[in-house]
């Protein structure tokens, strides 16, 4: 099992902290243990299947799958699409991006947006990019903490300030922006738009809901996502649980997102997880035992 080394980015909005990268030049360093100071693409070229499952490892090879973070939002992020992975890999020889969102803490009158709330084209898209209206056609959600969002390469995009998110997502770090409400870099310039390569990444499908919905169920998992790229459970627990993860060929990620909880896996290594924290636990481990400290509650990621 292994946690890795924070990567904080300050941005012009607020903060990320990437918790588990594969992305080049920001790989994931292992903080604590026998393998530390080794990135995630050292134990990946060293372990291969036994990292990530032999699905896994025939799919993505020595790439790491999954970029997990956490985000702090002080104001609005832009709002943005990203490609799938057919366009992705023909425009930049990438993965695409699809990714999901946990609201850990949100100010009150704190809103994101996900999806359209009318219907356009790629033409009446342009058109309200270039006379700045582009958010008027934007479905507009307030969040609370516990709200979750799904959104599939080609949804257009944007978290409001006051807002702290746990981000799921394919391992990719391209983003078109299409509107970043006016603002001014650090010298003082416009930044820039992807206006052109956007209208072909988007899509323009609306929906009636883009929230999900489930019911919380304490010391069980609750799936939240299942997709092509990942599935995600919330787990809150008041008392230990055990599991055997034998049948999913798979890495399993645990992020703390309240609390702190003990992990035991089958060679009685202790891991003990605090809030703000994430997890790796090889697909070759795959017998362990949770034990949250008082109470936990957690995000449950494999691939």
């Amino acid at each position: 099992m292994y946690k890795f080394l924070p990567i904080i980015k300050t941005l012009i909005w607020g903060s990320e902290s990437w918790q588990l990268s594969g992305v080049a030049g920001s790989l994931s360093v292992v903080y604590e243990g026998p393998e530390k100071g080794a990135t995630i693409a050292e134990l990946l070229s060293e372990q291969r299947e036994k990292l990530v499952g032999k699905r896994n490892y025939q799919r993505y090879g020595d790439t790491f799958p999954l970029l997990i973070k956490f985000i702090d939002a002080h104001l609005p992020l832009s709002v943005q699409v990203h490609p799938n992975d057919e366009l992705a890999m023909k425009r930049h020889n990438s993965f695409g991006k699809t990714e999901m969102w946990y609201v850990l803490h949100a100010e009150k009158g704190a809103y994101l947006y996900s999806g359209f709330n009318r219907l356009l084209n790629p033409n009446s898209y342009c058109q309200m990019v270039e006379n700045g209206t582009i958010t008027d056609a934007l479905a507009k959600h307030e969040v609370h903490s516990g709200d979750v969002f799904f959104l599939p390469a080609g949804r257009v995009h944007s978290i409001g300030g006051g807002t702290t998110i746990a981000e799921i997502q394919q391992t990719s770090d391209i983003t078109y922006r299409i509107f970043d409400f006016n603002r001014l870099d650090k010298n003082g310039n416009a930044r820039e738009l992807h206006t052109e390569l956007a209208k072909d990444a988007i899509d323009y499908t609306v929906f009636s809901d883009y929230r999900t919905h489930y019911l919380p169920c304490i010391n069980r998992p609750v799936e939240l996502v299942n997709c092509n790229y990942f599935t995600t459970s919330l787990l809150e627990l008041s008392k230990p649980i055990k599991f055997d993860h034998s049948a999913l060929d798979s890495f399993v990620i645990y992020m703390c997102l309240e609390d702190d909880c003990e992990f035991t896996d089958s060679s009685n290594q202790v891991i003990t997880l605090h809030a703000g924290q994430t997890l790796l636990v090889p697909a070759s481990n795959d017998k362990l035992s949770l034990r949250p400290i008082g109470s936990a509650k957690l995000l449950e990621v494999h691939n």
